[in-house]
């Protein structure tokens, strides 16, 4: 028996040879298992809230998604600005009754009409131009109730206007410079204009105030003495 062979052990136990046994402990591979997937999930970790320290720093992602694209400091922040201002700006504009000229024509065998109507649209706070027979081009030609005629310019302003006053009217542009005027040839079918209500909500609708009856042509009397002040002098017309 060899002296490296600790008592007891014999026969195929015996150690021999002039090497010294290591002793060590079976490996335990749950541990080894545990302790890799420990550290993966720390790394993990940290470099998680690496990058969520450098996006508060930077302004980057994470500041975007906490206040919304757009925010200010944020990558959106031009395109949010954009589209705040686009929404904040203001439609264009309508023309007034009052800022639009209409001349009358009248394309029917009635007579009458065109002077009717003018009184009518003028009671309605448009300003009269014109008002007769039709020229040659539409007389006894217009067969529906009426003919829109305004400059390409006036599509969307002044002939909308008008529009509201007769329903159903075709709407035609020419040549003419001027973008207030228009051009109301009375038709075949035509009965009267547009009830005074519907057409006041139709213009309320679009964001145009209603217009008010002109005052009166005559001529206005001199100013009132203090002593006989007691009633207020007409407010001027806005036409």
């Amino acid at each position: 028996m060899s002296m490296l062979t600790p008592p007891g052990m014999g026969r195929k136990y015996r150690i021999t040879g002039k090497r010294f046994p290591h002793m060590r402990r079976p490996r335990n591979r749950r541990r080894i298992v545990l302790a890799a997937v420990t550290s993966a999930v720390a790394f993990s970790l940290a470099g998680w809230g690496t990058f969520q320290l450098v996006d508060v720093f930077t302004g980057g992602p994470g500041e975007t998604r906490a206040h919304g694209a757009g925010a200010k400091g944020g990558k959106g922040a031009k395109d949010g600005d954009c589209k705040a201002a686009d929404e904040g700006a203001e439609p264009e504009q309508l023309p007034r009754p009052s800022d639009i000229t209409v001349n009358v024509y009248n394309a029917t065998p009635r007579g009458g009409l065109a002077k009717i109507t003018a009184d009518e649209l003028r009671n309605r706070g448009f300003r009269i131009g014109k008002v007769g027979n039709a020229p040659a081009l539409y007389d006894k030609k217009v067969e529906r109730v009426g003919l829109l005629i305004g400059a390409p310019t006036a599509a969307e302003t002044a002939l909308r206007v008008v529009g509201t006053q007769m329903a159903g009217a075709e709407v035609k542009n020419d040549a003419r410079a001027a973008d207030e005027e228009v051009d109301l040839v009375i038709g075949n079918e035509y009965k009267e204009l547009t009830a005074r209500q519907d057409a006041d909500r139709a213009l309320t609708d679009m964001g145009v105030e209603p217009g008010q009856a002109p005052p009166s042509d005559a001529p206005s009397s001199p100013p009132p003495s203090p002593s006989k002040a007691a009633s207020p002098a007409p407010k001027p017309s806005k036409c």
